[in-house]
């Protein structure tokens, strides 16, 4: 088994990745939650460290992505239905922070919200 691991996803808060870390360990794949009990212990500095990180062996990173992308969230407008992308028209966005700066680093509540497709990695900002 190959010891590297590769880093899934990142979440601000450790409640938020306990669903999917559930999904992926009952699909049978084992995974570590980086900086975990440090977040647990001082959920402010969250944002310092970059989060809580999903990591799963590298030779699982193509189930681990397509189950991720199976239950992950994705954006929607003030209908409820999926935002679509204006450059490549595919309904796969979700909410993306730039969080450049330390000033929104130290308060990104400050920061607009914007939308990130993941098909072509197009930014946009709500409309």
């Amino acid at each position: 088994m190959n010891p590297e691991f590769y880093t899934l996803a990142a979440f601000e808060y450790v409640a938020d990745v306990q669903i999917l870390k559930g999904r992926l360990e009952a699909d049978g794949i084992p995974v570590f939650l980086r900086d975990e009990n440090t977040l647990n212990s001082d959920p402010l500095i969250s944002n310092a460290i970059g989060g809580v990180k999903l990591q799963v062996y590298f030779s699982d990173k193509e189930r681990a992505t397509e189950i991720y992308n199976e239950i992950r969230a994705y954006a929607v407008d003030d209908e409820g239905n999926f935002r679509r992308c204006p450059n490549c028209k595919a309904q796969r966005m979700e909410i993306y922070y730039n969080r450049k700066g330390i000033f929104y680093k130290l308060f990104p509540f400050f920061e607009k919200r914007k939308y990130k497709c993941l098909n072509c990695e197009f930014i946009t900002e709500p409309s």
